[in-house]
């Protein structure tokens, strides 16, 4: 049975969209998105799109400060470190366990916990820059510099 997933789709011409999603599978290359509010249902396009966001909540945290920077002991069952520059010039920092630069997309689970943010799937054509483990935090460096 498929379960319904909150999200915000992120296009890569800066539109946001949020929504419910049944049928979003990795590395397929449509889904439907039930637009929140309206109830339509429409075909997104995955090379549309940035990034999408699997969220805890549509209102998110707008009084909150989410952190990038990776802690001392990362949880290793979350995964390898990750730092992801999209072509737009934002940051987003996690752990992966499923990276392979062959595929069109990829999972990453934030850096903070409190992110309400579960995990982001981001669009392999929407990168300009990826690092794992230690060019992650060399990428994370040089862009809070």
């Amino acid at each position: 049975m498929n379960s319904i997933n909150k999200v915000v789709v992120r296009y890569k011409d800066g539109r946001l969209v949020k929504g419910t999603t049944m049928d979003f599978v990795p590395g397929k290359a449509t889904f439907h998105l039930e637009i929140l509010g309206s109830g339509e249902i429409t075909e997104i396009q995955m090379e549309t799109l940035k990034a999408i966001f699997f969220v805890k909540s549509f209102d998110g945290k707008p009084d909150y400060a989410e952190t990038r920077e990776f802690p001392p002991k990362p949880p290793a069952a979350k995964g390898r470190k990750i730092a992801v520059v999209f072509s737009d010039g934002e940051i987003l920092t996690g752990y992966t366990l499923a990276y392979d630069p062959r595929r069109s997309g990829f999972f990453v689970m934030p850096t903070d916990e409190m992110s309400n943010n579960d995990r982001v799937y981001v669009v392999r054509s929407a990168i300009a820059e990826v690092g794992i483990g230690a060019s992650a935090d060399r990428i994370l460096k040089n862009h809070l510099s």
